[in-house]
């Protein structure tokens, strides 16, 4: 008896391993702070047609509201209670969201925040994006309904409450407050009950699974426990038994006192090291160099790779918070940004997440923006302004969008059509021209260095002409940009100028005339 559970423990940990990706599709795209109704319309429009497997969604749940012109980004992560009423919309309007984006084979991922409530110093009142009354003073949470019972100040061995140092024990790390907001304690069943049940009703909905916020903050044991109280995926858009798909945010960068394998058992990681080793190869810092990165992924002391989630930056670091410091690439520096993103897309390791963001006013203080909490583009009552979207298909009124851009959303298709073919026909010049192929359906090749690159090489692609997807794409029989010959030896030749916009070039099967 005792061995079947284990096995059947071990089969519901693997299960949330699987994204449940639609077939032919791959990678994930935050659409960072978005309505519900134009996550519903870009689904339709634009990640359905393109191939996208799915979009991180901004935390649902009633969070809460801070006064005018205070509506910063990160009240998103302070949660009153579990009511699905947020900035981005209604319950019903996330309901329609979840239904519209499953029908054209676009799983919903959900970002929870079960770690903590708001911060302590939050008072009292009815600011809230439902309206909820609560007292943080108090700890006294209705709508959930929590009290002061279900925290873990009792537990916390620090004068201040809060976590002081990250060095010193885990227990500290887990049992104390991140950053003044009230710690869970996610050890009592009834707070498990609270969020299973939470978590339930997205599943219910038709979410494919959830990204866990603050994972190194709490017990794994506890997580277990939750996920364990999960129901199985929606059968309405997914097969019978199947399980949510678990990512879990534990920043390690390899030198942390906990460790994002202690995560391994319960589902995939975000491995941070991914984008801030990245940032630095293509930024050349520390003379890093494109040429090291042939044994990219777990030969660079990465997770496995069947335990990874990737992604260039995110909502915290591309605002210098989180992990990878200046290292990281962002829109910002949309010239590398590009050229990383790519990188990612075209290399096999991990499930690939896409940023999609949007501008704020940066004000740059001894190194440090003061602007870094601005929130999305709003009206003057603070509400969320949707997305537009601009002839050539970018966005407008201070949207990014760099899943919009062709370059990106080339390569998100490039990765669809290479899914499950080896890293092969690797290339450098000793320096940060590198090249790769991805068995016979795709080919990169990158110029990041200073002087031009000009070169033969073997592709590994079957003979022909192919539309490079990066200066442009295979558009009604031919090419919009650049075109490359493969010769019956599968050799083509690259000329790739250190002052293109994109300074590099991508083949594969589907782009060939």
């Amino acid at each position: 008896m005792r061995f079947f559970i284990l096995v059947t423990l071990f089969g519901l940990s693997l299960a949330q391993h699987t994204p449940h990706f639609k077939h032919g599709r791959t990678s994930i795209v935050h659409l960072f702070e978005w309505r519900w109704t134009d996550i519903a319309a870009e689904c339709e429009r634009f990640l359905g047609p393109n191939g996208f497997a799915g979009v991180q969604i901004s935390p649902p749940n009633e969070h809460i509201i801070l006064d005018s012109p205070w509506r910063p980004w990160w009240q998103r992560y302070q949660p009153i209670g579990y009511n699905l009423c947020s900035r981005s919309g209604s319950e019903n309007e996330l309901r329609d969201m979840i239904t519209r984006c499953n029908n054209v084979g676009v799983n919903i991922y959900v970002d929870v925040v079960i770690n903590h409530m708001c911060r302590a110093s939050s008072g009292e009142g009815t600011h809230s994006s439902c309206g909820s009354w609560f007292n943080a003073g108090t700890k006294d949470f209705p709508s959930v309904s929590y009290s002061y019972l279900d925290f873990n100040d009792h537990k916390c061995r620090t004068g201040s409450g809060n976590i002081e140092s990250y060095d010193a024990d885990v227990n500290q790390v887990r049992d104390c407050r991140l950053e003044n907001l009230l710690d869970l304690a996610l050890e009592k069943d009834y707070v498990r009950g609270k969020v299973a049940d939470y978590m339930n009703r997205l599943v219910d909905m038709g979410v494919a699974g959830f990204r866990v916020d603050a994972c190194k903050h709490m017990w794994p044991g506890d997580l277990s426990a939750v996920y364990g109280r999960l129901n199985n995926l929606n059968t309405n858009w997914f097969p019978g038994g199947s399980r949510p798909f678990i990512y879990q945010e534990v920043i390690d960068l390899g030198s942390e006192l906990i460790t994002a394998k202690e995560y391994f058992h319960l589902g995939r990681v975000t491995e941070f090291k991914y984008g801030a080793k990245l940032g630095t190869v293509f930024r050349k810092w520390n003379n890093e160099k494109l040429m090291y990165t042939k044994n990219w992924g777990e030969g660079w002391g990465f997770m496995p790779n069947g335990n990874a989630v990737v992604f260039i930056d995110n909502h915290d670091n591309q605002r210098g918070h989180g992990a990878g410091g200046a290292a990281i690439v962002t829109f910002w520096d949309f010239r590398l940004h590009k050229m990383a993103v790519a990188y990612m897309l075209a290399h096999p390791y991990g499930v690939t997440r896409v940023m999609s963001s949007f501008r704020w006013n940066r004000h740059i203080v001894n190194g440090k923006d003061q602007n870094d909490w601005m929130g999305p583009p709003s009206h003057p009552d603070g509400s969320t302004k949707s997305v537009p979207i601009n002839p050539d298909e970018t966005c407008g009124d201070g949207w990014v969008c760099e899943h919009r851009w062709r370059q990106i959303k080339n390569m998100v298709i490039f990765r669809n059509v290479v899914n499950g073919q080896p890293h092969s026909n690797w290339w450098d010049n000793n320096s940060n021209q590198v090249a790769f192929g991805r068995g016979n359906r795709g080919f990169i090749i990158f110029n990041n260095d200073d002087w031009d690159l000009d070169v033969t090489l073997n592709t590994g692609l079957p003979a022909g002409t192919y539309c490079d997807v990066i200066s442009g794409q295979k558009e009604g029989g031919r090419c919009t940009g650049k075109q490359i010959h493969v010769g019956a030896d599968g050799r083509a030749h690259f000329r790739i100028s250190n002052r293109d916009e994109d300074p590099f070039v991508a083949i594969h099967a589907e782009s060939k005339l």
